[in-house]
């Protein structure tokens, strides 16, 4: 076959052109399937957009759900605990926790025990023995160097039993100082083969005790933990006969106006983006990519009928919860805004309500927006459905554009036929005009 460059010099004509253009006219239903998967994969795009932004506002609906066995009240209460006298003791919050007063007075701070052995204690007997009250905590050591403290003590500590060991050197000599766990349940003695003489006890172990609103509490250790219900109570010094405040505040306004906050700017985002993307310039005539598309009505109508859903929850006057009584309303655009104020004033006035509502709507939104944008939603499906219709027409024009080589390979066959034959035209009349030319010469 003649390359493109030759066609059409034996005739003369622009033959190049010619099958150029008659290409063209043959490339047309081709152009169209491209412009059509051009146009799904737009809408393809689109839909991951507004998916985006459904998932973003369920995500923030999800986020004002309780977790499992926790209530409202607790997802969106936060709590601080002050102490009048902050030198007797500090506070940290935990699960379950609620706001209230109470007096404390700490008599008496838990300690473990210490008691104390010199060199002479040890007559050269290779085991120290400790006995506990309760005797599933015995232990005893076998000791490698029993006249050396030093010794004693690294094989002490090496046990890991509850009782540790230093040695303090002093005027009269090194002493062993043995020191158990906080509480008295911790009280040991000491014993052993490797021991003689009496032990000089140092301090007693003890419980903590204090009183909570005038009630008796002891503790083996000087954490307190759920004395009152959520609160830790690190002791740290005693204040017997001056009682002092402990005071639990509960916040539920920070955590709920976040809360709210975040899932009003998803909400808004996904009805700006539904807005551009069913967008329409009449001036220029141009639309968005789902202009039209059924996906953007019924996003729309499922928002509609979640902000709008009857509440199974009241206020004090009887009357069904609705986000305007949170502060939350529809501006003329269609998006929603939150009145911090309003929104303040409500928990205030019943942060019980106000939190198990908030719930509510997260748990209204996360089950409504996974029928549309979860998987095997609408808009799942949509995409699905177009990214098919897609590899059909891929595949409907990887077969027309083999038909469209086939097609150029036969023109080009057929004009450089006739290339060939009017050059070899030419070439005849040429030498016939020769030859008349000739005798016409000769017969002059």
């Amino acid at each position: 076959m003649a390359t493109i460059t030759s066609l059409g010099v034996g005739s003369g004509l622009d033959l190049e052109n010619l099958v150029s253009n008659l290409m063209k006219v043959e490339r047309m239903p081709l152009t169209n399937l491209q412009q059509q998967v051009s146009s799904f994969n737009t809408k393809i795009s689109a839909l991951g957009t507004l998916a985006s932004k459904l998932s973003a506002l369920q995500t923030a609906a999800k986020d004002l759900k309780p977790d499992a066995l926790q209530s409202a009240l607790d997802k969106f209460g936060s709590y601080k605990g002050t102490i009048g006298n902050e030198s007797v003791a500090s506070l940290t919050m935990g699960e379950g926790v609620r706001s209230g007063s109470y007096s404390l007075e700490v008599t008496q701070l838990a300690q473990g025990q210490k008691s104390r052995l010199d060199a002479s204690n040890f007559s050269g007997g290779d085991q120290i023995a400790f006995s506990f009250a309760d005797s599933s905590k015995d232990f005893s050591v076998t000791l490698s160097d029993p006249s050396n403290l030093t010794s004693v003590a690294n094989a002490i500590n090496q046990a890991d039993k509850g009782v540790t060991a230093t040695v303090v050197n002093g005027t009269d000599g090194p002493q062993l100082v043995l020191t158990g766990k906080e509480g008295a349940e911790n009280a040991f003695s000491v014993g052993g083969s490797g021991v003689t003489g009496s032990v000089t006890s140092v301090q007693s172990a003890q419980d903590a005790q204090l009183k909570i609103d005038g009630i008796s509490v002891t503790s083996s250790y000087n954490t307190v933990n759920d004395a009152v219900t959520g609160v830790t109570l690190q002791l740290k010094a005693t204040n017997a006969g001056s009682p002092t405040t402990m005071t639990v505040e509960s916040n539920y306004s920070d955590k709920l106006q976040k809360g709210l906050e975040s899932f009003v700017k998803a909400f808004n985002d996904v009805i700006s983006t539904v807005k551009s993307l069913g967008s329409y310039d009449a001036e220029k005539q141009s639309a968005g990519a789902l202009n039209g598309n059924r996906i953007l009505r019924e996003t729309e109508t499922t928002l509609r009928n979640l902000v709008f859903g009857q509440s199974s929850l009241q206020d004090q006057n009887g009357d069904a919860m609705m986000l305007s009584k949170l502060g939350i309303t529809f501006q003329k655009d269609g998006t929603i805004s939150l009145d911090s104020d309003k929104l303040t004033a409500a928990i205030n006035k019943d942060p019980s309500l106000v939190a198990n509502f908030t719930a509510e709507i997260g748990n209204r939104f996360n089950t409504g927006l996974d029928r549309l944008a979860g998987t095997g939603g609408s808009v799942e499906s949509a995409t699905d459905s177009l990214r098919t219709s897609v590899r059909g027409l891929e595949k409907r024009q990887e077969a027309m554009e083999a038909r469209m080589v086939a097609i150029e390979a036969r023109y080009r066959s057929q004009f450089s036929a006739l290339d060939t034959l009017i050059s070899s035209m030419n070439s005849t009349s040429n030498y016939i005009a020769q030859q008349l030319s000739s005798i016409s010469m000769n017969n002059n």
